[in-house]
Formats: structure tokens, C-alpha cells, sequence
């Protein structure tokens, strides 16, 4: 929905950070008509610009120097940078925490007034799958990387509530090209619902800090996007083409934390460093 204006009217320059990541990977295709210049950056090695469509901007999150050129001449942000697993809190703590810090000081300092921040069902995983959530459900991170991702929503509301920069926060579910386990049958994001998640998160008006959660159009949902209605999201993808073959997997056992919890396995990892 909404293609027309955003073949119209592409953002002179969008930057999108985490370019070498998975899903960096698949937006970096997928978000081209949005923008007349597509900036990417990750600190990770990316592929060489195809064309003059393309900048490439390897840039460390931890450098706030860095970050404030990496975003000078941009219009908006979609910030998918960082690490993305859960972490020992140290590693995480530069690039998802400083990292998310030096964004949106660099988005007050060249005037940006949208991000859209990759968040996480991390941020709620010690739900139960049987709970039904909204965003206004009070947050229970499932770790570090959850931490960090839900000190990011808080630095969003905080940006816009002080300087008026507005966010879309995306707490992605599972964005893989299929569901792999049973679990993503409730969490899985198809890349096409995504880049439509992104396209409305970036031209949707008056969106002061709007949190959604981002799944497709799955069976078993445990996730309300009622306060988020007004982006307009239509998920059009199912998991349930996929069940036969994720249900072909060999069943988990009851207590998996994967079968209990929202979050899945990330509830169970670390401690770190105790040896």
C-alpha cells in the first residue's frame, strides 16, 4: 500500500547502518525506491557501491566522531547497525548502547527528524507465548541485546519528547527467508512485510515515538499492534505455508525455552564469564 508516493517522492539520501548484516543485505535491494541515494554503513566489509545510488560509509557505532559524519546530509536513519545476538554485556555495550547514543546525537546535530530503530521481541521475551502483548505492555527483556534494545526505545522517546526527532521502533520478531523452528510460526517476518513496515514507518506522518511489533500475517500471533494502527501496516505474508516442515522437525521437549517463552532460547543463555 502506499507505493505510489514513495516512487513520487524518494528521500534525497537515506542512510541505513547494519548494511553488512542479514538483513542489511536484503534492505539494501529492497529500500531502493525510497531513497535517490541509499548511504550504507556497518563496520563490518561491505559490497562496493553498484552505482551512484549507493555511498559506502564504513563506520564504527563506538566512535561518536564517525557516527556524526556518517549521518551529516541525511534525511532519515534506519538504524539495523549493532550486534545482534545476545552478547557478554561488554560487547554489547559499545555498539548497541553507546551506538544508539551517537545516532540520535548526530541526528539533533544535522537536523534528522526520522529513525526508524531495529528493535527487538528481545525486549518482551520473558513472556509467555501464551500472553497476548501490545506496546504499552510493560517491557521484560530476555538478556543483554534485550536490554540494550529496550534502553534504545527509551532513548527514542527521550529524543522526541526533548528535540522532536521523531521513531518508528520495529520489534522484529524472526525476518528470515522461512520460519526455522516452531516457535517462528508466531514470530516470523517475511522481507517483503518488512520493507512495507518500513516504507509506512518512514513516510507516515506525526509518528512521535510509535512502537510495532514486526511479524507477518501469522496464526497465533501474540502480538497487538493496536497502538500502532495508524502506520497503516498490512502484513501480507503467512508462516503457515511453512508448518508442515517446521512441524516435520523433531518436537523440543516441553521445558525448552524455546516452547515456553516468547524470547525462545535467548532466556536461557549466559551467564558469561564465570569460568
Amino acid at each position: 500500500m502506499a507505493t505510489s508516493h514513495t516512487v513520487q517522492n524518494p528521500f534525497n539520501r537515506l542512510l541505513l547502518t547494519g548494511a553488512a548484516g542479514g538483513l542489511g543485505k536484503v534492505l539494501r535491494e529492497s529500500i531502493k525506491p525510497y531513497a535517490r541515494v541509499l548511504r550504507l554503513s556497518d563496520i563490518a566489509p561491505m559490497a562496493p557501491a553498484v552505482d551512484n545510488s549507493e555511498e559506502i560509509h564504513p563506520c564504527d557505532l563506538t566512535d561518536k566522531n564517525a557516527v556524526q559524519q556518517l549521518v551529516e546530509g541525511v534525511d532519515a536513519i534506519l538504524h539495523f547497525g549493532g550486534v545482534s545476538v545476545e552478547r557478554p554485556f561488554e560487547e554489547i555495550l559499545g555498539p548497541n548502547i553507546s551506538g544508539v547514543f551517537h545516532i540520535y546525537e548526530a541526528a539533533r546535530r544535522h537536523g534528522v527528524k526520522r529513525v526508524i530503530f531495529a528493535s527487538s521481541n528481545h525486549v518482551i521475551g520473558f513472556y509467555k507465548q501464551d500472553q497476548t502483548l501490545d506496546a504499552r505492555s510493560p517491557r521484560r527483556p530476555d538478556g543483554y541485546y534485550g536490554l540494550s534494545k529496550s534502553y534504545g526505545e527509551d532513548m527514542a522517546t527521550f529524543y522526541f519528547d526533548r528535540y522532536g526527532i521523531e521513531t518508528v521502533s520495529i520489534r522484529i520478531g524472526s525476518s528470515f527467508p522461512e520460519p526455522q523452528n516452531r516457535r517462528m510460526l508466531s514470530t516470523w517476518l517475511s522481507f517483503a512485510d518488512l520493507t512495507q513496515l518500513l516504507e509506512r514507518a518512514l513516510y507516515t506522518p506525526d509518528v512521535g515515538h510509535t512502537v510495532v511489533y514486526g511479524a507477518s500475517n501469522n496464526p497465533n500471533l501474540w502480538w497487538d499492534n493496536r497502538y500502532a494502527a495508524h502506520l497503516g501496516f498490512a502484513p501480507k505474508d503467512s508462516s503457515e505455508v511453512f508448518r508442515a516442515k517446521v512441524e516435520a522437525q523433531p518436537m523440543p521437549a516441553a521445558n525448552d525455552p524455546s516452547m515456553i517463552y516468547q524470547g525462545g532460547a535467548f532466556v536461557a543463555a549466559g551467564p558469561f564469564g564465570d569460568d
